[in-house]
């Protein structure tokens, strides 16, 4: 499977939670998308597919593919303390999801783009590797040329500030401070289902 880019409303609504930020059309419509879908939500999902769910929602989250995110957990399950919370303390590492949380970029998809467009700096050198993960420490930066782009003035004016993140609005520059805590990540998420999925 190729990296989704259709309608996020289409997945917010398979989940039945805005997985992609505030969506006003979920709000109107937070069916299960399909003919059938009040029928769907009716149905009892077993413990497999409670977990699946759970699977899947994180990789559309994060905009990760099956084998990347395959390889986040066996990293994950090697590192010290709780697998579920290193799980998701690897993927908040994540470049372009610091250059998401920093407010540079309205969505993790657009912040993968910047990233892929050169348009973002890590210690002062152009890094195009959305997945290239961010240590405590580290400087995160708009590329000079890139800093009147309108998605960016647009995003920073409505970004959402995070206690593990230091961001200047002038210099569109940002640091990341540490790895955040479980109770600092604001999504929805039961890591501990993917584990049990992992672990069959």
């Amino acid at each position: 499977m190729a990296r989704y880019t259709g309608p996020t409303t289409r997945i917010a609504r398979k989940f039945g939670e805005p997985i992609y930020g505030p969506d006003k059309t979920f709000e109107k419509r937070n069916t299960p998308p399909g003919q059938h879908g009040l029928a769907a939500k009716r149905k009892k999902k077993k413990e497999y597919g409670t977990q699946l769910m759970e699977k899947q929602k994180v990789k559309y989250m994060y905009g990760v593919l099956e084998r990347q995110f395959r390889n986040t957990y066996n990293k994950a399950a090697r590192m010290k303390g709780q697998t579920g919370e290193n799980l998701l303390f690897l993927l908040e590492s994540r470049l372009d999801n610091v250059v998401y949380r920093l407010g540079i970029a309205p969505s993790r998809a657009a912040a993968r783009q910047l990233v892929l467009h050169r348009h973002i700096t890590l210690d002062g050198a152009i890094c195009n590797i959305p997945s290239c993960q961010v240590k405590p420490g580290q400087a995160v930066a708009v590329r000079e040329r890139s800093k009147s782009l309108e998605v960016i003035t647009n995003s920073v004016a409505s970004a959402t500030k995070y206690s593990w993140l230091e961001f200047d609005a002038k210099t569109l520059t940002g640091k990341f401070l540490n790895v955040p805590t479980r109770e600092d990540i604001p999504e929805n998420i039961n890591e501990q289902l993917i584990v049990d999925l992992y672990s069959k």
